[in-house]
């Protein structure tokens, strides 16, 4: 049975009304799936960190092998710019790519991205480019979904759902965070809390966590001793910090989206040659200061040590960012969660050790300051003041941090948002769309049938069609009354316990399939205030 039979009215219904069960069966079958693609490149990295240091370490001593392994960075770059050329889709962190898939931008081949994303990624990490697993592992994960969709056939919203699941799953495998990918799905992939998709993406994520604590333990990802808490009467100091952040969050944006102008620049160099430009870097600095290669692990274990001085910190952070804004401005497939939440943790740590020393902080406190700051630059960034909490939360460990990560991370959003600064995966989104010559916002020519039963005292119960304010790209088309079909006219009024079968652009579906079972939910008191101050 092919796609477009499986959307017709009466399958649509039928297969509607266990939405919520099929979804949580298949977002187990997904996280499976995700968990897998995501352990499948955390391992791949592991071995190719270890590998990466023997290699250093024995070029260190042997002039000859330092002179091949820049042989062999240049090669890498060349074969990375090629797998750039044969699948665009997997530029970058992939984040951007799966948000444009759900508003219909995008038709990726899920198979091609799979395959490009794993190969490049891992090259890239081998190569020792500043990059994180975050952004792969979502867009692995969401294009899992989308293959399990494709192969058993299913219809075009649930096949949304199942993307957003597996993305969601991605995330969660990538950093043990179930929780983290359950909200990043809603606060960041869809911009909108449904109950639907929580549901859906919390049985992915938590089964792609099991997956992946099954193969790594449970160890938390960020291992920082903490002996005290920030007093209450330092917090402003807390709140002073996420000011800080939301500037250096909005500059990192800034310089981010100018890297990839600065290499669009050189017309010589060619988009599938931009890759050995940081392989190159990496092979300096792998010789001169390996600490700043990779995501960022070494950095993170030399912050924890306590052991770096003020000094030391300040020229990590500045070569750090300097790196990072080289490996993601070529266009590499890799993130930028890790190695931001690692430019974060340094800004806590130069914040810290300068509080203790010139404001008379207790030292013991750095880390505090550490653990909070990622979450407010991961704020600032990424717009998910939400997301932020409740990831370093989880990776962490702790729930001793919450009101003080909270502080940060509130004082960071509104800080960016009084500068203008715009979430950083929109803007790559919409740099990405200029650059294919078409608008942030596509139309989409598919059209798409949306089911759902309207509840007793729901918001159209016992009105006239006429009378409803339908969502605009929403065309109401059929109403299923005790099992017979009503084409709807302006005087039909809709009961409870009707069906209404809506059409709407392809693009639109997860809004307008949101915004319609909000009509149709119950609504005891709520649909009597709404009446009320709609007839005045």
């Amino acid at each position: 049975m092919n796609r477009n039979t499986k959307n017709n009215t009466r399958n649509l219904i039928e297969h509607t009304r266990n939405m919520k069960y099929i979804l949580a069966f298949e977002g187990i079958i997904v996280g499976i799936i995700a968990g897998s693609l995501a352990i499948i490149y955390r391992l791949a990295m592991a071995y190719s960190e270890i590998t990466l240091e023997y290699i250093l370490a024995f070029g260190s001593t042997h002039i000859w092998a330092m002179a091949a392994w820049f042989g062999v960075l240049t090669l890498m770059g060349l074969v990375v710019g090629f797998l750039l050329k044969w699948e665009p889709m997997i530029s970058g962190s992939g984040i951007p790519q799966v948000e444009g898939e759900l508003q219909g931008c995008f038709k990726a081949s899920w198979h091609r991205v799979i395959i490009g994303k794993l190969v490049g990624g891992i090259i890239c990490m081998f190569g020792g480019l500043s990059l994180g697993r975050e952004g792969p592992s979502v867009q692995l994960g969401a294009m899992g979904g989308k293959g399990f969709s494709r192969i058993f056939k299913r219809i075009n919203i649930e096949e949304r759902y199942l993307i957003t699941c597996g993305a969601s799953a991605g995330l969660a495998a990538a950093f043990n965070a179930p929780l983290a990918g359950t909200i990043f799905a809603l606060e960041e992939i869809h911009k909108n809390f449904s109950a639907t998709i929580l549901f859906s993406a919390m049985t992915a994520s938590i089964t792609a966590d099991f997956v992946s604590k099954y193969v790594f333990g449970l160890s938390p990802v960020f291992h920082f001793t903490v002996t005290g808490f920030i007093p209450l009467k330092d917090y402003w100091l807390v709140i002073l910090l996420g000011v800080l952040l939301g500037f250096a969050g909005v500059f990192y944006n800034t310089v981010l989206l100018k890297s990839q102008v600065i290499y669009g620049k050189f017309r010589g160099l060619k988009p599938e040659f931009r890759p050995v430009v940081p392989f190159i870097l990496a092979g300096v600095l792998g010789f001169t200061l390996p600490q700043v290669l990779g995501g960022g692990n070494t950095m993170i274990q030399l912050l924890g040590s306590g052991k770096l001085v003020l000094s030391g910190m300040l020229v990590l952070l500045a070569v750090k960012f300097i790196f990072s804004m080289v490996s993601f401005g070529s266009g590499a497939p890799g993130g930028i969660f890790f190695p931001l939440l690692v430019l974060g943790a340094y800004i806590g740590g130069i914040y810290g050790t300068a509080a203790s020393a010139y404001l008379g902080i207790d030292p013991v406190l750095i880390n505090n300051f550490v653990i909070i700051a990622m979450a407010g630059y991961f704020t600032a960034i990424v717009r998910a003041p939400i997301t932020s909490i409740v990831l370093i939360t989880e990776m962490t460990g702790s729930f001793d941090h919450l009101l003080a990560l909270s502080v940060v991370a509130i004082a960071a959003e509104l800080t960016a948002g009084m500068l203008n600064g715009k979430p950083i995966y929109d803007c790559l989104l919409n740099r990405i769309l200029a650059n294919r010559n078409d608008e942030p916002v596509i139309d989409s020519i598919d059209k798409i049938l949306i089911s759902t039963k309207v509840r007793q005292n729901a918001m159209i119960h016992n009105q006239s069609i006429a009378d409803i304010d339908w969502p605009d790209s929403c065309l109401l088309v059929s109403i299923i009354r005790q099992g017979k079909e009503i084409i709807p006219k302006g005087n039909t009024v809709i009961y409870a316990h009707d069906t209404i079968v809506a059409l709407t652009d392809e693009k639109d579906t997860i809004m307008i399939n949101e915004v319609l079972r909000e009509m149709c939910e119950e609504h005891e008191y709520e649909f009597d205030l709404k009446l009320s101050q709609s007839r005045l």
